[in-house]
This record gives structure tokens, C-alpha cells and sequence, in this order.
């Protein structure tokens, strides 16, 4: 009986000095996360914490504590097969200002200006209105960009002047191209290299008189699709390759003063259809190709002066179908020089 409790004693004093050693509750394994951390071999063969295939399922021990489970060389696990479908609903709008939008509001410019070289434009940038007359004569002028914010003119606009030097570098009116209303009259006038009026194409209120004149390379006028009304003076003279005045097209009504003279490149003057008076006179002089007056088939009265002269290819017929159709004959009729022909039947107002 001695010896049976002293061997029992022996083995309570064996098992309370090694048993549960690690403190985890489970004896003889590795498999807990703090036991693949504590450095020590619990389950007694040899390996110790990661280095234990038992503790290499922990993140802390895969690939060195990296996490990465695949067998490349970078660190992640993604074996990346996107099925992202994601479409861009980026609403984002250009709001960049180009070098023909205005990015400054100076409001009104106060009196007349008259530009004579480039940095009288400069002192115009960012007006957006005149309230006097702009008169544009710049021997040196390239262009007019600076004047982009610029919506009305006040008085007259003038662009050029005869007979002074004009423009004659002057190749385009792009920068007037927000201008949409001139008070008084539109003068273009002796432009040597100015071959169209396009960056006029905002104006669309009346004018007073409207003057195109000794314009060496001006082809068309469609730039003043806009213009509806002349109140006073229409005149379109020496403008020797302008091959058409159908941007005249939209002026209705009545003008006081009509005249289309040495043009010699205009065949016909259909761009004056909606025409339906010319209260004081009309002439139409030496337009050495224009050979019909269709365009002037809806003008009912001229009241005193009736000039057609000097148009080579213009037959007389024409200016007396012309007279023709109107309510009551002018006060002076002066037809001559023109391609002479037979007129049958000879309209009654032939002179």
C-alpha cells in the first residue's frame, strides 16, 4: 500500500510540472493560433510555429506573413477575372474658354472709337458694347479677335473708309462675330483683302444706310443673312469680283435709295427679292455681267428717279418689264446703254 501511494504521488508531481505546458488547453498539438506563435514545439516533432505544416493554414504564416495563397511571386491572392461592367456616366462638360469666346465683362465703352492700329483693339477687349460710332481703319490690323465680347454698336459701325487706306491687312471680321445689333448705319468700304462678311452673321437688327463699297476681293455678302431692314440708303457699288448679293436676301419692305453699280462679276440681283419700294431713286449702273433684273420682281414703286445704264449684258427689256410693273411711272426715266434688242411685244412703259 506504501509503495502504491507513493508511485501515485510520483505521477501527480510528473504531471503537475509538464502537463498543459503551453497554457492552451490542448495538449501535444500545434493548431491554435497562439500556439504556431509562441516559439515553442508543442507537439514535440521538431518544428516549431510556421515552420509546422499544422500552423501553415494561418494568414501570419502564408508566404511569409503576406497572405498571398497563389503560387506567383507578387503578394496578392487575386487571380483577378474582372467582370466589372461598369460604364463611364462621367458628366463632365468642357467649360475651357477658347480664343474666340469673351472671358471678361468691361460693360459699355462710352463715346466713338476709332481703331488706327492693334493696340486701339486691345483698349476695346472686353466691351461688350460701344455707345457711339466704331470706325475700324487699321493698316496694320491682322485681325479683331479681341473685340470678341463686343454685342452692339450704338452709332455706325464703319470697316474701312473710303477713300483714306482702309484695311488692307485686314482678312476676316471674325472677331465682330458676336455683334448683333448696330444703331445707325453699316459702312464697309475699301478692304483690300477682306473676301467675305461672314463674321457679321450675329447682326440682325435694322440699319440706317447700309454702304459696301471698293471692296477689291469681297465675292458674296452672305454674312448679312441677318439684316431685315434698311431704313434709308442701299448702296453697292465697286465691289469688282462679288459674284451674288443673296445675303441681302432677308431685307424686306422698302429703302429709300437703291443702288448697284460697277460690280462687274454679278449676274443678277436675286438677293433683293423681298424688296417692294424705292421711295426716292434707283439705279442700277454698270454691272457689265448682270443680266436679268428677276431679283427687283416684287417692287410695286419708284417714286422719282429710274436709272438703268451702262450694263453690257443687260438687256433694255428688262428695265422696261421692269417699268412695267409698276403702279405709276417715276418722275425721270433714264434707260440707255445697255444690250440693245427687240422687245416683243414692246412693254408699255418702254422708253
Amino acid at each position: 500500500m506504501r509503495y502504491f501511494l507513493l508511485m501515485l504521488l510520483a505521477t501527480l508531481l510528473v504531471c503537475g510540472g509538464c502537463g498543459d505546458t503551453n497554457n492552451y488547453g490542448i495538449d501535444g498539438m500545434e493548431v491554435t493560433a497562439a500556439q504556431c506563435q509562441d516559439l515553442a514545439d508543442n507537439d514535440a516533432d521538431g518544428l516549431i510555429d510556421c515552420a509546422d505544416p499544422d500552423c501553415q493554414w494561418f494568414v501570419f504564416c502564408i508566404d511569409g506573413g503576406s497572405g498571398d495563397t497563389d503560387t506567383d511571386t507578387d503578394a496578392d491572392t487575386d487571380t483577378d477575372t474582372d467582370a466589372d461592367t461598369d460604364t463611364d456616366t462621367d458628366t463632365d462638360t468642357d467649360t475651357d474658354t477658347g480664343p474666340n469666346e469673351c472671358t471678361q465683362d468691361l460693360g459699355e465703352y462710352s463715346g466713338d472709337l476709332t481703331i488706327h492700329t492693334p493696340s486701339d483693339v486691345t483698349a476695346l477687349a472686353g466691351y461688350t458694347s460701344i455707345s457711339g460710332n466704331l470706325v475700324i481703319e487699321c493698316p496694320s490690323c491682322t485681325d479683331l479677335s479681341e473685340l470678341i465680347c463686343l454685342t452692339s454698336v450704338g452709332g455706325s459701325l464703319e470697316i474701312g473708309s473710303y477713300p483714306d487706306d482702309g484695311n488692307p491687312a485686314l482678312i476676316d471680321l471674325d472677331g465682330l462675330s458676336s455683334i448683333a445689333s448696330v444703331g445707325e448705319n453699316l459702312l464697309i468700304e475699301n478692304n483690300d483683302v477682306l473676301a467675305n462678311l461672314d463674321g457679321l452673321s450675329a447682326l440682325t437688327s435694322t440699319c440706317v444706310d447700309l454702304r459696301i463699297r471698293y471692296n477689291d476681293v469681297l465675292t458674296n455678302l452672305d454674312g448679312l443673312s441677318g439684316l431685315t431692314w434698311v431704313e434709308e440708303e442701299m448702296r453697292i457699288q465697286s465691289n469688282p469680283v462679288l459674284t451674288n448679293i443673296d445675303g441681302l436676301s432677308g431685307i424686306i419692305g422698302s429703302v429709300d435709295f437703291l443702288s448697284i453699280s460697277h460690280n462687274y462679276a454679278l449676274t443678277n440681283l436675286d438677293g433683293l427679292s423681298a424688296l417692294t419700294s424705292v421711295g426716292d431713286r434707283l439705279e442700277i449702273w454698270d454691272n457689265t455681267a448682270l443680266t436679268n433684273l428677276d431679283g427687283l420682281s416684287s417692287i410695286t414703286t419708284v417714286n422719282y428717279f429710274f436709272d438703268i445704264i451702262d450694263n453690257d449684258a443687260l438687256p433694255d427689256c428688262e428695265a422696261c418689264d421692269l417699268l412695267d410693273q409698276l403702279t405709276f411711272a417715276p418722275d425721270w426715266i433714264t434707260v440707255h446703254d445697255n444690250l440693245d434688242d427687240s422687245c416683243t411685244p414692246v412693254p408699255a412703259n418702254c422708253p
